[in-house]
């Protein structure tokens, strides 16, 4: 089994292509990319989403992917749950995977602990509720002014970006079942020191402080993330990616 890692997507899918990605053509179902949130790929929650999601089965290699904080949770939550390699996933595509927080998955040998999701940076000038009286004069006020940055609940933010009490409670029932030790920690956005370093937009939340107590207390090899659009690696333990698509196994 080899494993790759690669960074957000939100619902472009072109560096899978062979042309971009021709390390995809020797690799078979059981060789698996791992996509580290704002997948992207269940956005509409219905036909619209097909064409893309169809595609990516048909690549010889599986696709699993962490959440993000730009999924349609509302769409994600029809999806039944299975085991695969010893954790909790939803089966979008036989071979499109989503890999559900607080998990732990044993991939090539290897233990990886999952924890998607992470707060929205993009929402500054305010999230509207479609059942709100006045939304659509407030739309139109936001859409007249530049450089605005807000969101629609339900359409295209969700609450669920950020895990629930039970997740974290899964995550650490997992990691006591581990002793707090995996080999990679894979997930959407960074623990709080880290995190904290990128950029004014990102500030420490639950999710942020939960993953600093998994850095300060658990052992592992690897952590690789997204969210913050770029790749680099932190340090020798810590990886941001996006667009790169590398081979960790």
């Amino acid at each position: 089994m080899k494993i790759f890692a690669t960074g957000d997507t939100h619902g472009n899918f072109e560096r899978f292509r062979p042309e971009y990605f021709p390390e995809g053509r020797e690799l078979t179902r059981e060789d698996v990319v791992l996509q580290l949130g704002d997948f992207g790929g269940v956005w509409f929650g219905d036909s619209r989403d097909d064409e893309a999601l169809d595609w990516l089965e048909n690549l010889p290699f599986t696709v699993a992917f962490v959440s993000g904080n730009h999924e349609n949770y509302d769409a994600l939550k029809n999806y039944p749950t299975e085991l695969w390699h010893g954790g909790r996933v939803q089966a979008i595509r036989p071979h499109v995977l989503h890999l559900m927080r607080g998990q732990v998955f044993e991939l090539a040998g290897r233990t990886f602990l999952t924890m998607g999701g992470a707060s929205s940076h993009d929402i500054e000038d305010g999230i509207l509720s479609l059942d709100d009286p006045s939304f659509e004069r407030k739309y139109r006020i936001l859409k007249r002014k530049e450089h605005t940055r807000f969101r629609i609940d339900h359409l295209s933010w969700w609450r669920e970006e950020l895990p629930s009490e039970e997740e974290y409670a899964e995550a650490r029932k997992n990691l006591d079942a581990h002793g707090w030790a995996v080999d990679y920690v894979l997930t959407h956005c960074a623990p709080t020191s880290i995190a904290l370093r990128f950029s004014r937009h990102n500030a420490a939340d639950h999710l942020t402080d939960f993953l600093q107590e998994v850095k300060d207390n658990a052992q592992y090899h690897y952590w690789l993330f997204g969210h913050y659009h770029d790749n680099r690696a932190i340090d020798t333990k810590h990886i941001l990616l996006w667009e790169q698509i590398v081979q960790i196994l």
